[in-house]
């Protein structure tokens, strides 16, 4: 007892205060941001159904596909449809539940500095679209073994380095746009709703408007991504990607976080 209480006397007043005012870390703030988005019982369906959505894909691969086309490059690439249809609701998400369910005012009270917290969702969704990868290598792999016992002529393995790249950088650019979407609206529902409108409203317009066909070559997110997942990206294609990127993912983040930086807490 006597030596407890020496040692909490040898503990200066100024290494409390200066351990009380330390800031966390940007990892230790990802590492939050990312166990946020599975608390939730919305977030924790959405990982759970992203997940069974992928292995159900390669289930029907399998069973529907041609033999030749069950490929691990293939099997991959058509795991990367549910993966870039969901996973940026979960980015929405991470946005707009600190209002909804109104944990912003914990949030920004132990981070004052609003733009680390915009940082490490950032990180926290760049950290998600990698893992994304792993799971649709691991369920793609997974496939690709069970086509090779099924047909001696499925299976290949045949995948390239820079396809995992391009796949990770659809990931991480869909779980982006909807970051952006969530930090500029900030409103569950709505940001949702016009993530999925907005979209295809643009590419349905683009296929029927003569005059929207060029523009919607650039803007359109439907086609200016499509060469991630076909492993084709080409000079044209990277300036084509780069101008939606523009309007889709730069524009609406840097709205949102001027907006996310002034808002105030109610």
């Amino acid at each position: 007892m006597t030596a407890t209480l020496e040692a909490a006397a040898a503990v200066r007043p100024s290494e409390i205060t200066a351990a009380a005012n330390e800031r966390p870390g940007l990892a230790r703030l990802t590492r939050v941001e990312l166990r946020k988005m599975a608390d939730t019982r919305a977030g924790f369906c959405l990982l759970v159904t992203t997940a069974f959505v992928t292995v159900a894909v390669v289930a029907l691969m399998l069973i529907f596909a041609e033999p030749a086309d069950q490929t691990f490059a293939n099997l991959f690439a058509m795991t990367l449809f549910p993966t870039g249809i969901l996973l940026p609701i979960l980015g929405i998400l991470s946005v707009t539940s600190e209002w909804t369910q109104r944990t912003a005012l914990t949030t920004f009270a132990l981070v004052p500095n609003r733009s680390r917290v915009a940082m490490a969702k950032t990180l926290a969704a760049t950290v998600l679209a990698i893992g994304s990868i792993v799971a649709g290598l691991a369920a793609a792999a997974a496939g690709t073994l069970v086509a090779g016992a099924l047909d001696g002529a499925a299976g290949s393995w045949s995948l390239t380095g820079g396809a995992i790249g391009y796949a990770t950088l659809f990931n991480f650019l869909n779980v982006m746009i909807g970051l952006a979407f969530g930090m500029l609206l900030m409103n569950s529902a709505v940001a949702i709703v016009l993530y999925f409108v907005l979209p295809m409203a643009w590419s349905a317009l683009g296929g029927i408007i003569a005059a929207l066909e060029t523009p919607a070559e650039w803007l359109d997110t439907s086609r200016t991504f499509a060469p991630l997942v076909e492993d084709a990206m080409t000079s044209g294609a990277w300036a084509r990607l780069g101008t939606s990127v523009a309007l889709w993912v730069v524009l609406p983040f840097a709205a949102g976080l001027f907006r996310l930086l002034r808002r105030e807490v109610a």
